[in-house]
């Protein structure tokens, strides 16, 4: 996405800490499937994840499952740096389309919003190769709710 396409005020409520980011990773489905945050800008949130034997399918790609699993895990938690202490981001829908296919390296992914409102968000999430190449894209929708 250029930057003409870039809002002028950040999304964010206050910019997404990597380091707390990642920390609320352990213990979790993205701990073992290797995937870190690795990136903040003005309107996106970045995270790689490997593509091993935690990764691919049984005929050596990248398994589409574990790309979803990361566009989710970034649309998600980009999502709840916007809402306020007493809410909660919710996934309510989640497409993916994948392009390319990747036997080896890492992948990344970057997430930026489409919408972010009161009630719902929509997150466009694009998964490249280490050569910069479209591997999948996806687009989420979130529900904000009061937080339990």
């Amino acid at each position: 996405m250029s930057d003409a396409h870039a809002p002028t005020r950040s999304p964010f409520r206050t910019p997404p800490d990597l380091t707390a980011l990642n920390a609320m990773s352990r213990g979790t489905a993205m701990e073992p499937l290797g995937i870190v945050f690795t990136e903040v800008g003005h309107d996106f949130l970045r995270a790689t994840m490997p593509v091993d034997e935690r990764t691919r399918q049984p005929y050596g790609l990248l398994h589409g499952g574990a790309s979803v699993l990361l566009a989710e895990t970034l649309g998600s938690s980009a999502a709840m740096q916007c809402v306020g202490a007493d809410e909660a981001c919710v996934g309510i829908e989640i497409n993916a389309n994948h392009l390319r296919g990747v036997r080896e390296g890492a992948v990344t992914g970057t997430a930026r919003p489409l919408h972010v409102g009161g009630r719902t968000q929509v997150w466009e999430i694009r998964i490249e190769d280490e050569r910069g190449r479209l591997v999948c894209i996806s687009r989420l929708t979130v529900a904000v709710i009061a937080r339990p």
